[in-house]
């Protein structure tokens, strides 16, 4: 029979054996690891859209520019056969 790892949290900078917290303490525990394992996954979503909302940003500028440089041709065209 192997012997099973005690679960040990620090808190404060003291151990605590999770086995010898009671039933609220542990739930507890259980509720922080899962929020931070929420908070994970909602950074991990957040590097996300904040990468494709630059990309999205970045093509609007660079879409805008090539349409000013259009018309900025097309004008200079127009003025000279115009003269």
């Amino acid at each position: 029979m192997t012997k099973e790892k005690s679960k040990v949290i620090t808190i404060g900078g003291k151990e605590y054996n999770a086995d010898e917290l009671d039933k609220n303490q542990n739930y507890f525990i259980i509720q922080i690891k899962d929020l931070q394992a929420k908070a994970a996954t909602l950074k991990f979503q957040l590097d996300q859209i904040t990468v494709a909302q630059n990309f999205f940003t970045n093509s609007l500028i660079q879409s805008v520019k090539g349409n000013e440089e259009k018309n900025e041709t097309t004008v200079s065209t127009k003025d000279e056969d115009a003269a």
